[in-house]
């Protein structure tokens, strides 16, 4: 290769390398003023949504306050999701470590996801696996965690979770399942919508299959204990 041919060879690479850190400072920025602005304006919808709605759904996503859900959706979905919410600062390596051992004494493999991180995937990712994903994810997560209150990604997550049939948010959820607003949710229909929050396609709440049922009974005894324990303090505590 010729000393001209080099040169023009390291000028690419230079250049290439130039406008990865460019877009790498971009998407940093640009993460943190969406995520600040997010922290006082609700998210107009997802990619999520956006997947769904060319697939052919009809999306339904009315956005309501935390205040007008009920206080039993909030204990439900950290019981179902999440028992260290209010205990942890997104990434829950306790959780992480517990399904690690799990995994090699050859148990049933649980998800180890917080609240936290499905809140920042909704809202900024797409779903799907990868390291890079991942690792957008995580970084997501702290961002969220920095900048919003726990309150905050409660509310946002139960704005933009989904429920199946078109269906984002408690809201719409409980509208649709039980013809009712999201603050009147009883503690029993709150623990059938998280419940089949892992996959609300396959397992449904109208009605529940056997699963769904034994789900519904773990489910409703760890609401107990999240209510003895103050660990959806973070949330509904005045």
């Amino acid at each position: 290769m010729t000393k001209s041919k080099k040169r023009s060879l390291l000028d690419k690479i230079t250049i290439t390398l130039r406008v990865f850190v460019f877009a790498g400072i971009f998407l940093f920025i640009g993460a943190i003023v969406l995520a600040g602005i997010y922290r006082f304006v609700s998210p107009p919808g997802t990619l999520l949504m956006v997947e769904r709605k060319l697939s052919g759904d009809v999306i339904i996503h009315p956005w309501v306050p935390i205040d007008s859900i009920s206080p039993n959706l909030v204990v439900a979905v950290i019981a179902a999701e999440d028992t260290r919410f209010c205990l942890h600062n997104g990434i829950d390596m306790k959780a992480i470590n517990e399904a690690m051992e799990e995994a090699k004494n050859g148990k049933r493999q649980r998800g180890a996801s917080t609240i936290s991180q499905q809140t920042a995937k909704n809202v900024f990712l797409t779903n799907g696996g990868g390291w890079m994903r991942k690792g957008a994810e995580a970084w997501m997560t702290v961002v969220i965690e920095t900048l919003w209150p726990k309150r905050r990604i409660m509310e946002v997550y139960l704005n933009v979770a989904e429920w199946g049939d078109g269906l984002f948010g408690a809201e719409a959820a409980a509208q649709k399942r039980f013809g009712k607003s999201a603050k009147h949710l009883t503690a029993h229909e709150a623990a059938l919508l998280a419940s089949v929050l892992p996959n609300p396609h396959k397992w449904r709440v109208d009605p529940p299959g056997p699963y769904v049922r034994k789900r519904v009974g773990d489910v409703s005894a760890r609401m107990g204990q999240v209510r003895r324990d103050g660990l959806d303090d973070c949330v509904n505590k005045p």
